[in-house]
C-alpha cells in the first residue's frame, strides 16, 4: 500500500494543477480568447468537477481500487510487476526508468483513445459522455465535467491495463495527473497553437476545439475528428485528424443533451443517466452510429430524421404513441 508521503505527493501535484489553470491557464484565456463571450457563468459548474474529480475522485480511486488490484495480481509500488509486464518484455527498459514511463504514458494514452472512439461510436456510452461535450463554452475547466459512470468506466479500463502492464500506483497517478494537466490547456479557450511541426506530436487548444465543434450544415461528418487527448498520432495513424479548419462554436445540436446546461451537477448527472439507461435497455443503444435522443431518452440515429432542423429548432425529437419519431420547428428558436 502506498505511504503518506505517496499521498501527500499526489495532492501537492494536484494543487500545482489547479494553481495552473486558475493562474496561468484562465488569465490566457482573458488575454487571448477565441470565442469572446459576455459572461462565464456556465464555465463555473466545470471548475466544480475539476475540484471534485482531482481532490476526491481520482486519489480515492488510485489508491483504493488501483493500488489494492496491483497487489491482488502480484504488482505493486514496490514490485510494478504486470501480468504481461513490459519490464518482463523488454528488460533493458528496466535500467531507464524515463524511457520505461514514456512507454507507459504512450500505451495509456492509446487505450484513451480507443476509449475515446467508443465513447462517441456507442450510444449507450455516448449518452454519458455527450454531458462533457454539451459545453457551450469550453474552457480550462471543461475537461473533468464528465458523468461519474463515464469516469468509472473509463478509468477501470485504463487502471486495468496500467495493471497488466506494470505500472504501479504512483507512476499511475503521474501520468493521469500530467495528462490532466494537458487536457485542461487542450480544453483552454485561448488562441495558442504549437505550429505545423509540434501540433503532430502533442494535441493544442485548436487542435481539440475542433472536436467539440458543432455539426456542420454542409460537412456532417466533419465533427467525429481529433479524438486523441495527448498525442495526434493515434489520430494521424487512423484517419481521424483535422487540421487547417477555422475555430467552431462548441456544444451539441440534440436539444436532450443541450439541456444539461440548464441543470447544476445532480441534475446533470440524472439527466444523463436517464439516458443512458433507456440506451443500455434498448437495441438502438448498442447500434453504433451518430445518434441524437427523443423526449423518453431513447437514442434514434441521425439516418432517421433531419439532423439539421432538429438543431435549428432545438426542440427535442419526440416519441409518439406509436413509437415513431419526428421534429417539430419552434418558431423563432435557433441553434
Amino acid at each position: 500500500m502506498p505511504d503518506a508521503r505517496e499521498i501527500a505527493g499526489y495532492f501537492l501535484l494536484t494543487a500545482i494543477q489547479v494553481a495552473v489553470i486558475a493562474l496561468i491557464l484562465r488569465p490566457m484565456e482573458s488575454l487571448w480568447p477565441v470565442e469572446h463571450w459576455q459572461d462565464r457563468r456556465s464555465t463555473v459548474i466545470d471548475r466544480s468537477y475539476t475540484l471534485i474529480k482531482v481532490f476526491g475522485v481520482l486519489p480515492l480511486f488510485t489508491y483504493a481500487v488501483l493500488a489494492p488490484l496491483g497487489n491482488l495480481l502480484g504488482g505493486g509500488s514496490d514490485d510494478p510487476a504486470g501480468i504481461v509486464s513490459v519490464q518482463g518484455l523488454v528488460p533493458w527498459l528496466g535500467q531507464h526508468s524515463v524511457l520505461l514511463f514514456l512507454v507507459y504514458y504512450a500505451i495509456q494514452d492509446f487505450t484513451y483513445y480507443v476509449i475515446h472512439r467508443l465513447q462517441h461510436a456507442i450510444p449507450w456510452w455516448w449518452a454519458l459522455h455527450s454531458l462533457h461535450h454539451s459545453q457551450r463554452q469550453v474552457s480550462c475547466w471543461t475537461n473533468d465535467r464528465d458523468h461519474y459512470l463515464d469516469d468509472l468506466l473509463e478509468a477501470l479500463i485504463v487502471a486495468g491495463v496500467a495493471v497488466v502492464i506494470g505500472v504501479s500506483p504512483v507512476e499511475y497517478a503521474l501520468i493521469v495527473l500530467s495528462g490532466e494537466l494537458l487536457q485542461n490547456l487542450s480544453h483552454a479557450n485561448v488562441r495558442l497553437r504549437f505550429g505545423p511541426l509540434l501540433d503532430k506530436f502533442v494535441v493544442d487548444p485548436r487542435y481539440h476545439r475542433l472536436h467539440h465543434m458543432r455539426v456542420d450544415p454542409g460537412r456532417p461528418t466533419l465533427h467525429a475528428c481529433n479524438y486523441a487527448l495527448v498525442f495526434p498520432l493515434w489520430d494521424i495513424v487512423f484517419g481521424t485528424a483535422l487540421y487547417g479548419e477555422a475555430v467552431r462554436p462548441t456544444g451539441v445540436g440534440d436539444p436532450m443533451v443541450d439541456a444539461d446546461n440548464r441543470h447544476g451537477i445532480i441534475g446533470q448527472q440524472l439527466y444523463a443517466l436517464k439516458r443512458f439507461r433507456a440506451s443500455f435497455f434498448s437495441r438502438a443503444g448498442w447500434r453504433p452510429g451518430d445518434v441524437a435522443f427523443n423526449t423518453n431518452y431513447e437514442p434514434v440515429s441521425v439516418r432517421d430524421f433531419d439532423l439539421h432542423a432538429l438543431e435549428e429548432s432545438q426542440v427535442p425529437l419526440v416519441a409518439d404513441a406509436h413509437g415513431l419519431k419526428s421534429t417539430e420547428r419552434h418558431n423563432g428558436a435557433g441553434s
